[in-house]
């Protein structure tokens, strides 16, 4: 079992807030952290038919059964809960009473902020990060290899076929869950939807092209996005701007949160068929801000990533905003490193004046610095360090 980078975070917060909160996608790797860091607690899944409704029926009655706190796993199923939680804490006084957890970042952290406001600390979870796929006993043999598997935990940890072990998370969870919560009628075109997203993988979004390939309007587009972002199954990365805001790109840009999933998506089914596809690059990109949202959370920290673009074509792949200073980071998935490709980062270090740090990361494997920027190659970005 792969020990998690963000253990000693959450036993830290436990010791200091009655409520620890931990949200992330399905099949995260939630429900086996907490029994693997909290052992000595009771757990409850209300998932469980039984115990939903024992919750419902009789919250009180349900919490009194754990004097000495519990993890009580999916609480967006009875989100009512959370305010007799909220009486039971302020009686206590004790930390680390209860763990929550939930895969509905939405409904929950709207309810937990209004009912466990200041007595609770808040946790993403998404799946392994490079640093902990590289303990595992066979990791991905290649990048493609990585590409193609994604990260989820179930895949490495019971050495599934990934096309297989993603076909059943997206009918079972994906389908579901998001079914449910948008009330979908014509499923067609919302599996369409999501795999047309994956084909826009990387990209600066357009809405009216996205509802136009899908046949939805504007505002049911938005809706699906954000319903998508909220299930931690895709990451809007906000541009950046200040008093440069007129010349920038506004869109956002769209990636999955796991790239296996994006891969499943577009088709792939062998680790083979990745590296002659045309949206590997796309792919490549995906994987590395995904890495740098896990590098965030498992630090306790919430999201500073964003990208830069203006009207003139000049970019960056990611802007990591510090308040005082930025980061810049431009992503290729080559090998072979060109002029061109530092002509962003140059062009934004010299518009920014806080810039402290210039980064590429690709696919080679020569770390050094050139035209004063950073060279790192992808297996090396466990070892980047980031506020």
């Amino acid at each position: 079992m792969i020990s998690r980078e963000v253990s000693n975070k959450i036993l830290g917060y436990a010791k200091q807030y009655p409520v620890v909160t931990i949200t992330g996608p399905r099949q995260s790797g939630k429900t086996t952290l907490c029994r693997m860091i909290f052992p000595g607690k009771p757990y409850v899944s209300l998932e469980s038919i039984e115990e939903r409704s024992f919750a419902q029926t009789d919250p009180k009655g349900f919490l009194a059964r754990f004097p000495r706190g519990a993890v009580l796993d999916e609480i967006q199923r009875v989100p009512d809960l959370l305010s007799y939680l909220q009486v039971l804490v302020d009686e206590c006084r004790q930390a680390g009473q209860f763990i929550i957890t939930g895969s509905q970042n939405f409904e929950l952290l709207d309810t937990v902020s209004q009912s466990l406001a200041g007595r609770t600390a808040l946790i993403k979870l998404l799946p392994f990060s490079l640093e902990e796929i590289s303990r595992i006993a066979e990791p991905p043999s290649s990048i493609d290899a990585l590409l193609y598997q994604g990260a989820y935990p179930r895949i490495y940890d019971h050495h599934l076929n990934p096309t297989e072990a993603l076909s059943f998370y997206f009918n079972t969870y994906v389908e579901r869950d998001l079914r449910q919560l948008i009330n979908v009628k014509d499923l067609a075109r919302f599996e369409i939807f999501i795999k047309l997203c994956a084909t826009r993988c990387g990209q600066v979004l357009n809405l009216s092209s996205l509802g136009n390939d899908c046949g939805a309007s504007h505002n049911t587009i938005k809706s699906w996005l954000s319903i998508l972002e909220a299930s931690y199954i895709i990451k809007l990365l906000q541009p950046f701007y200040n008093n440069l805001g007129k010349r920038l790109i506004k869109a956002p840009k769209l990636y999955f949160i796991d790239t296996g999933l994006a891969a499943f998506l577009l088709g792939i089914q062998r680790k083979e068929h990745v590296g002659a596809h045309p949206l590997r690059g796309a792919l490549f990109e995906n994987m590395v801000v995904s890495e740098l949202l896990k590098k965030r959370f498992n630090q306790g920290k919430t999201d500073n990533l964003y990208y830069l673009r203006d009207s003139r074509g000049h970019e960056v792949d990611v802007l990591l905003d510090y308040g005082l200073y930025l980061d810049l980071m431009e992503i290729k998935s080559g090998q072979t490193l060109t002029r061109s490709l530092f002509t962003g980062l140059h062009y934004f270090r010299d518009l920014y004046t806080q810039t402290r740090n210039c980064f590429l990361v690709y696919g080679g494997d020569k770390e050094r610095v050139q035209q004063k920027v950073q060279t790192i190659p992808w297996q090396n970005l466990p070892s980047l360090t980031i506020e």
